[in-house]
């Protein structure tokens, strides 16, 4: 949708949101022949026959694609559908079964701060509780580009939002919803230190903030009252670490133990966000990062939509959960955050002197089962982080001004780096994931690109060719580039093939016998299905001055997770991998050094 000379996007934080195009829904056909182009590069010719075998009976005139084709068109058009993926995103993040602490969480190590621990605390809380008011009365901007506001609806979730565990599916209990309509009324939030929680008012009686003074003397107050580090049996954080239908069963435990432990989830849950105060110091940026991804669970509620997390040092980061907030969302809330001081916060907040705010213990009531469950929880996520291996990568000669000037896509430059450092690392080009923003449609997410594409693979050749001069090397490297820039654009307009062909899957799961579409889908057992989604690199970015790294966990088990931090003068990267696999992600970092001085050299010439 493009509005008229006449006509002007409203100001107001949620007011566009029915007034945004709709997420495109691609027809059968495109999404077939882009799925081929797509994993093509990856097969044999066997491979690929067998997989075009496939598509071509899942697409024929009276194939099982028509049907589930034209039940998610059905549904596209229903009363009350956002987006044909309104049903997708609840199964892609809630219907995961296995951990999301490291595996799904994502984490912001912020820029750094000459305050003390308490005091950067409390400056985080007072700029949060601003925005949230702000948020609730609608005064957030929208964020505009390219003429044309952003959906705004994950900014609902940024509050008094938790991931409750299911048995079968998980669920979120958040405000503007049916059960909690509008904006959040809860006044407090929760602080962890030493394994012990503490619920502390934020607002006073009257819903105006605390000032920064009443925050750190509360936060004071509360490294006071944990002065000793809480048992590890007792402090039940450690298990929002555990796997989902698992972690859903002690969940019930605990409320059927003692009827005050309700109260004290319900403390938790309705929290407007999590403080984790740790009582040292990382000892360096690496220390940080890590310790920002998993930590200390038994200091942490990784079903919490936003956790900050704060050391001894003032070192400052934000633990966010997956299912409702991607990382465009968080960079824009963190942002606003930091690039106003702590003191003009509180003063549009309206903040003033109340004394010491409320602060009192959460403690929940455990016997010898539960406490048993919390110290295996505990011991079982150790081992779990121990098993991952994590580096980082900082380039201060290298960023997106010095590829602009080169003459090519800040993006590109760095995605090819990565395949040729991958070749070169473990003697072959992988399936490579890159998540693209899609916020421009209504309740717009991402979509999920590829990276690999035929362009890229005689890209990745010549640069070994011992009989490629570096002309050669050169118009390989720009026909690569321009081809990813083009594909990306696709997937920016929706066009893009993956997300699309797993809800037609979905749909058969859920809805087949009534559909009539009960055979077997050999699409989705093909080379060209399984290669394309089995990751070797898990890309994404996260463009902001305000933070240093950008990090989440392994996705896979042979994955490299690559976290990136791109700006005019720097590139910061935060790799991730399980232990087995190590030493090829520190082939790969070394290998990617030398990739990006390498292609600088070549575009320079």
């Amino acid at each position: 949708m493009t509005l008229s000379s006449s006509e002007e996007w409203s100001s107001r934080t949620f007011a566009n949101e029915d007034r945004l195009p709709r997420v495109p829904l691609p027809t059968l056909e495109d999404s077939c022949e882009r799925f081929l182009e797509w994993c093509a590069p990856l097969l044999t010719a066997d491979e690929l026959a067998t997989t075009e075998a496939e598509v071509a009976s899942f697409r024929r005139p009276n194939g099982p694609g028509r049907g589930l084709q034209s039940a998610v068109e059905q549904y596209d058009a229903s009363e009350g559908v956002h987006s044909w993926l309104d049903t997708f995103w609840p199964f892609r993040y809630l219907g995961r079964r296995d951990r999301i602490a490291l595996n799904a969480n994502f984490f912001f190590l912020l820029k750094d701060s000459d305050q003390g621990p308490l005091e950067r605390a409390a400056e985080l809380i007072a700029a949060a509780v601003n925005y949230k008011g702000q948020l609730d009365d609608e005064l957030v901007t929208p964020i505009i580009q390219r003429r044309q506001p952003l959906s705004m609806e994950q900014n609902k979730l940024l509050f008094s939002t938790t991931r409750i565990p299911g048995p079968v599916q998980d669920t979120v209990r958040a405000p503007y919803s049916d059960d909690w309509p509008g904006p959040s009324d809860a006044r407090h939030i929760v602080v962890f230190f030493r394994g012990s929680m503490f619920r502390m008012d934020v607002l006073g009686p009257d819903g105006r903030p605390h000032t920064l003074d009443d925050l750190a003397a509360g936060l004071h107050e509360i490294r006071k009252s944990a002065a000793t580090t809480a048992r590890r049996d007792t402090a039940v954080g450690h298990l929002t670490t555990k796997a989902r239908a698992e972690w859903a069963a002690s969940r019930q435990a605990l409320i059927a133990c003692e009827p005050g432990n309700a109260a004290a989830l319900d403390a938790v849950e309705t929290a407007l966000f999590c403080v984790c105060l740790e009582d040292f110091a990382p000892k360096d940026t690496q220390q940080a990062c890590d310790q920002l991804l998993h930590g200390d669970s038994g200091n942490r509620w990784f079903d919490k939509s936003v956790s900050l997390i704060v050391f001894d040092d003032g070192t400052a980061g934000v633990n966010v959960e997956h299912c409702g907030l991607d990382g465009t969302t968080v960079l824009s809330f963190v942002d606003t955050l930091l690039n106003s001081s702590a003191e003009e916060h509180s003063r549009q907040s309206g903040a003033h002197p109340q004394g010491l705010p409320p602060v009192e213990a959460i403690e929940f009531v455990l016997d010898d089962h539960l406490r048993a469950d919390v110290r295996a929880a505990a011991t079982s996520f150790a081992d779990y982080a121990a098993s991952t291996a994590t580096s980082i990568l900082s380039f201060d000669d290298f960023g997106a001004n010095r590829a602009k000037q080169l003459g090519t896509s800040p993006d590109a430059f760095v995605q090819l780096a990565y395949q040729l450092a991958h070749n070169r690392a473990k003697g072959f080009v992988g399936a490579t994931y890159e998540s693209i923003a899609t916020r421009q449609y209504r309740h717009g997410r991402t979509e999920a690109m590829r990276v690999v594409t035929p362009e890229i693979m005689r890209f990745v050749a010549a640069m070994d060719d011992p009989e490629a001069d570096a002309a050669a090397r050169r118009t390989a490297f720009r026909v690569a580039a321009e081809k990813h820039v083009a594909r990306a654009k696709e997937c920016q307009a929706g066009q893009a093939p993956e997300q699309h062909l797993w809800e037609l899957q979905l749909i058969q799961q859920r809805r087949g016998d009534e559909l009539g579409v009960t055979e077997p889908l050999g699409l989705y057992e093909t080379p060209g299905w399984l290669k394309m989604r089995s990751d070797y690199l898990s890309t994404s970015s996260a463009p902001s001055t305000n933070i240093q790294y950008f990090g989440f966990g392994a996705t896979s088990s042979q994955c490299i997770g690559i976290a990136y931090v791109l700006l005019p003068d720097r590139f910061n990267l935060y790799l991730s991998t399980p232990l087995p696999v190590a030493d090829e992600m520190y082939a790969f970092a070394g290998k990617l050094r030398d990739a990006v001085r390498e292609l600088q050299d070549l575009l320079d010439g």
